[in-house]
């Protein structure tokens, strides 16, 4: 990635952000996600704090690029629960790779118990730092250690010990929206060192994009051209139906994968929203072996 702070992390901080101004029929809590908006996009996530407001942003947002917001709403309560049920099994860390906006350190109950891990990106990283010392008391973020690491340049086990990780340790380790920026060597090095490093049991959570977008062959609509305008463009995917013996390989066994059109008919329609997320985006979870 670019030398710069992620402009695709900004859009997913939004979309939490006006999930959160929902009020009464939100999926997750982010009272964080706001602070991490700069500009224009802040404007829009306070002004959307007036439902009606809120709700016709994102039904423009979802009219011009179909899929995109709901997929990162459905798949961010996913992740949650699937962390929360990690830690309630006995995880004792946390390691959030790729961190980008995640305040998952911060706002999932008992999170606070365990060491928590942010591996990202330097130049991400950096302006993340600054918005979390403005926005949240001390105490509050003692268990958190950040990690500055470029995965395609340097060692992802080396970065996490001199930081602290305690290897072979159980853990439950989160990488969102973070491998179809990558490159395959890149993807398939960052897998093992976390088999690895990683005890026995532990769990990683990971989406991804299907292949086929990246193969021409499922057509995704507008948002991968935006991304790529923007200087983000999706350089890697996998194919469900091999995902789970791409992963045994390298030591892991697949529990889940679910499309976040799935995660949003889990979350999303209970609650009498007919929202379309993404068949194309995808959250899977993997038990270290």
């Amino acid at each position: 990635m670019q030398n710069k702070a992620s402009r695709t992390a900004q859009q997913v901080a939004l979309f939490r952000a006006l999930e959160t101004a929902r009020g009464h029929d939100r999926v997750f809590d982010d009272p964080l996600a706001v602070r991490f908006l700069g500009g224009g996009y802040r404007l829009l996530a306070r002004a959307a704090k007036v439902r009606p407001v809120g709700l016709r942003l994102s039904r423009f947002i979802d009219t011009r690029w179909p899929g995109p917001r709901p997929s990162a709403v459905a798949r961010t309560r996913l992740i949650d629960d699937l962390v929360l049920e990690s830690l309630g099994g006995g995880a004792r860390q946390v390691l959030l790779l790729g961190a980008g906006y995640d305040s998952r350190a911060y706002r999932l109950p008992g999170i606070e118990r365990v060491a928590v891990f942010e591996a990202d990106h330097p130049a991400t990283q950096a302006v993340k730092r600054r918005l979390i010392r403005g926005a949240v008391r001390p105490e509050r973020r003692r268990h958190v250690h950040f990690v500055p690491v470029d995965l395609l340049v340097e060692d992802l086990g080396e970065a996490l010990q001199r930081n602290g990780f305690a290897a072979l340790e159980p853990t439950v380790v989160v990488w969102e929206g973070v491998t179809n920026y990558l490159t395959e060597p890149a993807v398939d090095q960052t897998l093992r060192r976390l088999a690895d490093l990683t005890a026995t049991g532990s769990r990683l959570i990971l989406t991804y994009v299907d292949r086929r977008v990246l193969d021409g062959v499922i057509d995704a609509g507008p948002w991968p051209e935006a991304v790529k305008r923007q200087g983000e463009p999706w350089t890697f995917g996998f194919e469900p139906a091999r995902l789970g013996g791409y992963l045994a390989e390298r030591g892991l066994r697949l529990e889940l994968d679910m499309s976040t059109r799935d995660a949003a008919d889990r979350y999303l329609e209970p609650l009498g929203r007919h929202e379309q997320a993404a068949t194309f985006y995808r959250v899977a979870a993997a038990e270290i072996q």
